[in-house]
């Protein structure tokens, strides 16, 4: 997709090309960033694929035959995704017990790797929080409640709350907000859980440029999702094949555009979703109409762009691994998160970043494209507090 196919998405307003001028002077959060472990050699080709790769892992401690070592050790992932309930065992014990343990199994996290890593976690308040009052964390409310308020110093209250919590035990970046419209109330993953503050792009803008800017003053980074919109959705993408064709509008675009524009956006999470209208062939997270022509040429977006879970079924189940992440990567995402939370498998960072050795010494995949993501991810890490 050209820019000016990606135009043809977005009237002129909602079109702001070079909207990403002032993204190189977005400020560091925090007193200062990372600085490199003492007699770090510059990143070789290994070291650039394992950064974009986040995986999930089982674990309340980090004991010292946990899978994850050698993911964080050996093949240098750029992050972990924590989780409190286990769904392919249905344990409720996976990563969170207390704030205590959190903060604890972060730090030895962080004492293992290298390159400081991103450790995430979806906390975006109501139904989907990991850090739950039963485990010691305060209460929290659905982005929908705060919409229904529409009062901006509610959620900046409530955001502050949240931010605080997720700096003091560590985590540095939470995959919120939803920006999703909530134009199916019905919808399973997004209007049924409560997980959109409004139908109305200029509420969803508001609320959410409250909640990143509270989460940049307690210096934790923040992830709009899900591109391109899942807010019209009739099924959910976790469990398979999601068209949105007849039922997404430009308008689910306006809240990436803005905020992009404001310079405040820190990643961008695409969706599963299948638009024909977008892409014929792909859903948005291996569509590069999507990803490098909506997103990156249409809205002159440079910075990070992460997938949803890859092992979600509207992947999973249409996509062999293989053609899935090098499609991931072509498309123009920097980072394929791998949740482990659907199906548990200890290996697969290894064979993503199996797969796209093989794709950077066969020539599929130049290495000036992994140089391009190593920078986007560097970059925003560099934000991050020590």
């Amino acid at each position: 997709m050209t820019k000016e196919d990606a135009r043809r998405f977005m009237s002129r307003r909602e079109f702001l090309a070079g909207g990403l001028a002032a993204f190189a002077g977005l400020p560091m959060l925090g007193k200062t960033g990372f600085a490199a472990r003492p007699g770090t050699a510059p990143a070789g080709l290994d070291e650039k694929i394992g950064q974009m790769i986040m995986v999930g892992f089982r674990g309340l401690t980090l004991e010292a035959d946990n899978p994850v070592i050698a993911d964080i050790r050996d093949r240098k992932i750029g992050g972990v995704v924590l989780f409190d309930y286990d769904v392919p065992s249905q344990n409720p014990v996976r990563n969170i017990a207390s704030p205590e343990q959190v903060g604890a199994l972060i730090a030895s996290l962080q004492e293992t790797a290298a390159t400081p890593l991103f450790i995430a976690v979806d906390q975006e308040g109501g139904r989907v929080s990991r850090l739950k009052e039963k485990y010691g964390f305060p209460a929290t409310v659905s982005q929908k409640h705060l919409g229904g308020l529409d009062d901006a110093a509610v959620t900046r209250a409530c955001a502050e709350a949240e931010a605080a919590v997720l700096a003091e035990a560590g985590f540095n970046l939470n995959f919120a907000p939803v920006v999703d419209l909530d134009v199916n109330p019905e919808n399973p993953v997004i209007g049924g859980l409560e997980r959109s503050f409004s139908a109305d792009p200029a509420v969803v803008v508001r609320h959410a440029r409250e909640v990143i800017q509270a989460y940049h003053r307690a210096g934790v980074l923040t992830t709009l999702k899900h591109f391109p919109g899942h807010g019209s959705s009739k099924n959910d993408s976790h469990l398979g094949f999601t068209d949105v064709t007849g039922t997404w509008s430009k308008r689910e675009l306006e809240p990436y555009a803005e905020i992009i524009g404001e310079g405040l956006c820190d990643a961008v999470m695409t969706a599963h979703v299948f638009n024909a209208e977008i892409d014929p062939r792909y859903p948005a997270t291996l569509s590069r109409p999507a990803i490098q022509g909506l997103l990156r040429e249409g809205m002159g977006y440079d910075g990070l762009a992460v997938s949803d879970d890859m092992q979600m079924k509207a992947v999973s189940a249409n996509f062999g691994l293989k053609e899935a992440v090098i499609r991931a990567v072509d498309a123009g995402l920097d980072i394929l998160i791998f949740a482990n939370n659907s199906v548990f498998d200890p290996e697969i960072a290894a064979a993503a970043a199996g797969i796209l050795k093989g794709a950077a010494a066969a020539g599929v995949i130049p290495e000036a494209r992994f140089d391009r993501s190593y920078e986007r991810i560097m970059r925003l890490k560099r934000r991050m507090r020590r």
